[in-house]
């Protein structure tokens, strides 16, 4: 995601860390990758990942917080 390392985790607990979205579809392969929602408390759609190949791929990204 903006080519920062993401860290993505799908059902079967494998593991990628990349950079881009091209980057996850070249390793795993498979049909075109597809944007994957939850929906909010409010009921409100928020982007958590991607599906890709038959992975459902969930994103985490590194945060930094302050001492």
């Amino acid at each position: 995601m903006n080519g920062k390392p993401t860290l993505y985790l799908d059902q079967y607990g494998n593991h990628w860390v990349v950079s881009s979205v091209r980057e996850l579809h070249h390793r795993i392969g498979g049909a075109r990758p597809s944007k994957m929602f939850i929906d909010q408390t409010d009921g409100s759609p928020i982007h958590i990942g991607y599906v890709v190949g038959g992975h459902w791929c969930t994103a985490f990204q590194r945060i930094e917080l302050p001492a």
